[in-house]
């Protein structure tokens, strides 16, 4: 099989290159969205400030309903009937995707942010082959051949070190383990090259062990690319081992941010301390 330079053969394609900042590849600001619902509205997320920076991981840390899951599922364009974005701007590689027209905000999130979700047998189509749920956004949304979307997928499950990867692409999710649609998630996340990766609750599904493979899997792409990746987590051992940058999220609001040692070293609100507590 003839060679690819994936990494040019996909520059050409993405449109509406942006002049970002060299440190961040998602600054979210001032961010709030509600859900309306028939006994008043919830306010999921109330003027929420993120920044994720170029080669580093944020975490995102809260309990379940603090809002976490909302705000990055607005990042994704990917909003509920009842979802309603009151105000706020999110710069994804320097563009506010909520000034964009529908049609346009869909095209260019699916060029610059890749989404792996917690559940990855639920999340892969269990129709259609790892082929062609890989390669379908490469050839609708940028145009490559079919032949070298192929490559490019061939490509991409190899360097996450899944074996006989030409022979994958023939598979249905259902003949795969947890681990293995974990990583074609991460494939199909990663594979047009996007600046941002956003990760809810990856490892939730899987055994510790598959668990430690990912989240290696995980911390090796950014330190080996461009991306930064905003992770969604309600667990202390996961930050620690990886995180950056926290963000603690409750009732919808920021309530206290910073970098992950003086996060767990010097931690200034009580109910930080309480899940660090918890944790331990």
């Amino acid at each position: 099989m003839p060679s690819v330079n994936r990494d040019g053969a996909l520059m050409s394609l993405i449109e509406g290159k942006a002049a970002c900042s060299p440190d961040s590849v998602l600054e979210i600001r001032g961010l709030s969205l509600d859900f309306s619902m028939p006994g008043g509205d919830i306010h999921a997320v109330d003027d929420v400030d993120i920044t994720v920076r170029r080669g580093k991981i944020t975490m995102l840390v809260g309990e379940s309903g603090s809002g976490k899951s909302a705000a990055a599922l607005a990042v994704m364009g990917v909003d509920a009937k009842n979802a309603v974005i009151k105000g706020g701007r999110i710069l994804l590689a320097g563009r506010d995707v909520l000034s964009m027209p529908k049609k346009e905000k869909r095209s260019y999130i699916a060029c610059h942010a890749g989404f792996i979700f917690q559940d990855p047998m639920d999340s892969l189509n269990p129709l259609f082959t790892i082929g062609y749920q890989l390669t379908e956004a490469l050839i609708k949304l940028q145009g490559v051949s079919k032949k070298q979307a192929r490559e490019l997928a061939v490509t991409q499950l190899r360097e996450l070190r899944l074996p006989q990867p030409e022979e994958l692409l023939g598979k249905y999710p259902f003949m795969l383990s947890g681990g293995m649609c974990q990583r074609v998630m991460i494939a199909m996340a990663a594979i047009r090259r996007p600046p941002l990766l956003i990760a809810d609750e990856p490892t939730t599904a899987l055994d510790v062990t598959v668990q430690t493979q990912i989240l290696r899997l995980l911390d090796r792409m950014r330190k080996t690319g461009e991306i930064g990746i905003l992770m969604i987590t309600h667990d202390f051992g996961v930050v620690a081992e990886l995180a950056d940058d926290v963000y603690i999220m409750r009732n919808g609001k920021i309530v206290e941010k910073g970098e992950v040692e003086a996060i767990f070293t010097r931690p200034q609100r009580p109910y930080t301390r309480e899940l660090l507590d918890a944790a331990l």
